[in-house]
């Protein structure tokens, strides 16, 4: 019996950054696997089991719209938050209307894709496959989640719904080159960021495993 999971997602926006962007956000040019795990992630998580991302297609053509948003120019001093954690008293407070910053971005529109992912386990002893992947199926048809998911960003709302048939057709067709890519954070090595050359080919992006020779730091 195979374990693997088909999700459709979609939205109005999304914005996958570009970490090399310090000020202002540029999304990829698609969704990257660490957002398609977190989206994984906020239908279903446990701790006995990790989301690992097969491949993501992409069914939409990719469109990227220029829009402006009001943001914080910067963020509370460490200081603040460790006299706040001590004392229980001292406010944690910041001022939009002292600190508001226009900043453009780059965002896509009108996005589409079916993630492909596996689970793996964790070491727990809760090991039973059958049962992690029944639960989410049942929160997948029934909409349900821990919190939204949201593509990217979370202003950009993720819409989601289980695929148990074949993938839709995607309208892309050859081969584009997306260049390097983010593919997660190693969170037990000092969150160290990993990235692979992403490559679609008639809409399709494989992800190479985690830990595979693919995969730069």
């Amino acid at each position: 019996m195979s374990y693997g999971i088909k999700l459709k997602v979609w939205g109005s926006y999304a914005c996958f950054t570009r970490p090399e962007m310090k000020v202002e956000r540029v999304s990829y040019d698609v969704m990257t696997p660490s957002a398609a795990r977190a989206i994984l992630e906020a239908i279903y998580w446990k701790p006995a089991i990790t989301w690992v991302v097969d491949r993501i297609h992409v069914l939409n053509p990719i469109r990227f719209d220029n829009i402006r948003r009001n943001e914080l120019a910067g963020k509370l001093p460490l200081s603040t938050i460790k006299k706040a954690m001590n004392d229980g008293v001292s406010p944690v407070e910041t001022f939009i209307e002292n600190d508001r910053q226009q900043r453009a971005a780059m965002v896509l529109r009108d996005v589409s894709y079916v993630i492909e992912a596996h689970f793996e386990f964790t070491g727990s002893e809760d090991n039973n496959a059958a049962k992690h992947k029944e639960i989410f199926d049942r929160r997948a048809r029934k909409g349900q989640c821990f919190h939204h998911p949201y593509l990217g960003c979370r202003e950009f709302p993720a819409h989601f719904g289980l695929i148990e048939d074949g993938i839709p057709q995607s309208e892309l067709v050859g081969e584009k080159d997306l260049g390097w890519m983010l593919h997660d954070m190693d969170f037990g090595n000092n969150m160290e960021a990993k990235f692979f050359r992403a490559k679609m080919r008639d809409g399709i992006i494989e992800i190479p495993p985690r830990n595979g020779k693919e995969v730069r730091s």
